[in-house]
């Protein structure tokens, strides 16, 4: 597709600034830094808190290095999620990318999910997932677990509010209001065990960064397979 002088994707990017992007699903977070590289001719691209691929919704890109210097400003907002989960199946990276690591027949019931959401509110210690992208010792865990090591991690004050939205077992959808460093793979995976069914996160997106709403996002799929 060729680029056209009215383009209103390229009118909505200037030299330098904030550029609000709704991810699509199967895309990672630096393919979208590629495509604006490409678009835009402006190395110094970057963004205020990844993605996983199988996720969707707000990407807060930061295009210029005046803006790109203020990433960990933006890094340390809180964020809102709506996220469904799926029960009864376990994986080892506590979502729909990984390999089953246990199964349960057993259904909770609403009444039971209500209790143990009740475990999610407010602040709290979280243990990072071994599949994520935190260093210790210089080793991004995500790494380690690739080659099926797994290694103590110390758990993170985060604060939390979870939301129920719907549940039709297997399936149950939530939105979560969190801290920076909160990670909602890690919420599927512990209320699942809280549950005594196990559950891993089977689909996300994020709605909020801090003031930025993923309603005032161009669809990031219009970036790609441009000329």
């Amino acid at each position: 597709m060729m680029n056209k002088p009215n383009d209103p994707i390229l009118t909505t990017i200037n030299k330098e600034g904030i550029l609000l992007i709704d991810k699509p699903r199967g895309k990672t977070s630096f393919s979208l830094v590629g495509a604006l590289r490409r678009l835009t001719r402006i190395q110094k691209i970057g963004h205020a808190g990844t993605l996983d691929p199988f996720a969707t919704g707000l990407m807060v890109m930061l295009i210029g290095k005046n803006f790109t210097r203020l990433s960990q400003s933006y890094l340390t907002q809180d964020k809102e999620y709506e996220c469904k989960l799926h029960l009864g199946i376990s994986t080892d990276s506590y979502d729909c990318d990984g390999k089953t690591t246990a199964t349960s027949p057993l259904v909770p019931t609403l009444s039971d999910i209500e209790q143990a959401l009740a475990s999610f509110q407010g602040t709290l210690q979280q243990i990072p997932p071994m599949f994520s992208a935190k260093k210790i010792d210089g080793q991004k865990l995500y790494d380690l677990a690739r080659r099926g090591i797994e290694i103590e991690r110390k758990p993170a004050t985060v604060t939390i509010k979870t939301t129920l939205l719907d549940y039709a077992y297997p399936y149950l959808s939530l939105n979560i209001a969190c801290s920076k460093g909160t990670y909602v793979r890690s919420i599927a995976h512990d209320l699942g065990n809280l549950l005594g069914c196990g559950a891993h996160l089977s689909e996300l997106r994020r709605l909020r960064s801090g003031s930025f709403h993923v309603k005032d996002s161009i669809n990031g799929a219009l970036l790609y397979d441009r000329r």
